[in-house]
């Protein structure tokens, strides 16, 4: 079955169905991982993307369970220059088109992603629209397509932390030796992994769970997830983590976590061109000096230049472009990073911040 991508900038490219018939629509955006794309797809931080994948085959190793980060796939669609459908892996359990239709999810294979890819990099990530209904570039289907283009031109991808959040709390290793509330933005399950390997009882909450409720779960230190979107998208979140952070507990920010918390010190945010999707992300830290390979996904970034020297220093930047990348917070005891130390499919290289997080855990439970 042919399948079509339509950008807003009007270009079509023509490949063929991957997944189920229909049409989606999302943000057109490119991730550079070369594995991990089951991780990716289901990352909450994806939800209403179309994300093109820049490595030229996806699904040569499968699909299966337990390397899943959600129960669902957030991503609106998937686009790929060729889709392996003879996998060859002892984990595999499903074929990646497989995995893709027992999702519900619309891909499109045969694209040149490589093209697309240079088209992002220099306009910048687009609305768009990935449909099997109708080819756009036919002058016959010239009502159909304009109808398409108002829906891509309008789309937004709204409510995104109150969709992907968890319903109700949860609590993982419980007998843990330190208590870390985590505040569900969009969390990944390798977070909560990353904390229970390391001895913390974790209890996992819904994202508008207020700082007084928090508090009454008595806990040692808070992390503020990774989610979709942008700290404007949620201002009551926003306002209710300035809460969370005055409760003088340790605090880590990661991701969605570390925009709110920026906000909630009042420094803004901004939109990225392309922002920063996939698993070889350069990060410098600047204290140590050290370049890190980290896996990202966000298309928001602190505005770094507009952060009081009392509120707070830039502790890591993006070496390719010099966005922020993580702060440590003078005004509270909290840092954040922009980047993704839980990354699974992705590199480990930054997993120590949890270390660093429990640390001060650790240390403010024994100082009371």
């Amino acid at each position: 079955m042919n399948a079509y991508l339509l950008l807003a900038n009007g270009m079509v490219f023509a490949g063929q169905s991957l997944g189920c018939p229909g049409t989606t629509l999302g943000e057109v955006i490119f991730s550079t991982g070369v594995v991990g794309f089951q991780e990716g797809l289901t990352d909450p931080a994806s939800y209403g993307a179309l994300v093109a994948q820049t490595y030229p085959m996806v699904g040569n190793y499968g699909m299966n369970d337990e390397d899943k980060e959600s129960d669902s796939v957030w991503a609106n669609g998937i686009i790929v220059r060729e889709a392996c459908h003879t996998p060859s892996n002892f984990r595999c359990q499903y074929t990646f088109e497989n995995f893709l239709k027992a999702n519900g999810t619309i891909g499109i294979c045969g694209v040149d992603t490589r093209h697309l890819t240079r088209i992002l990099r220099e306009s910048g990530s687009m609305n768009g629209a990935i449909t099997t209904e109708f080819d756009p570039a036919d002058p016959a289907n010239a009502d159909r397509r304009a109808a398409l283009m108002a829906e891509i031109e309008g789309f937004t991808a709204a409510d995104g932390v109150k969709t992907v959040t968890c319903k109700q709390a949860s609590v993982y290793n419980p007998e843990g030796d330190t208590h870390v509330v985590l505040v569900d933005y969009g969390t990944k399950r390798n977070t909560v992994r990353c904390l229970t390997k390391r001895g913390s009882k974790v209890t996992v909450v819904p994202a508008y769970t207020t700082a007084a409720e928090i508090s009454a779960l008595n806990p040692d230190g808070i992390l503020l997830s990774a989610g979709p979107g942008d700290a404007s998208d949620v201002p009551e979140i926003v306002a209710n983590a300035k809460e969370i952070l005055d409760l003088g507990k340790p605090v880590f920010g990661i991701g969605l976590g570390h925009l709110v918390a920026a906000a909630a010190a009042g420094v803004p945010t901004v939109k990225m061109k392309h922002g920063h999707h996939g698993a070889n992300q350069p990060v410098t830290d600047l204290a140590g000096g050290r370049t890190y390979i980290t896996a990202q996904g966000h298309g928001y970034a602190v505005d770094s230049e507009k952060l009081p020297a009392e509120v707070g220093t830039v502790a890591q930047i993006n070496a390719n472009d010099g966005s922020c990348e993580g702060i440590q917070y003078k005004c509270w005891n909290c840092f954040t990073v922009q980047f993704n130390p839980e990354a699974n499919g992705g590199p480990k290289e930054t997993e120590f911040l949890f270390d660093r997080f429990l640390d001060q855990v650790k240390n403010a439970k024994e100082a009371q």
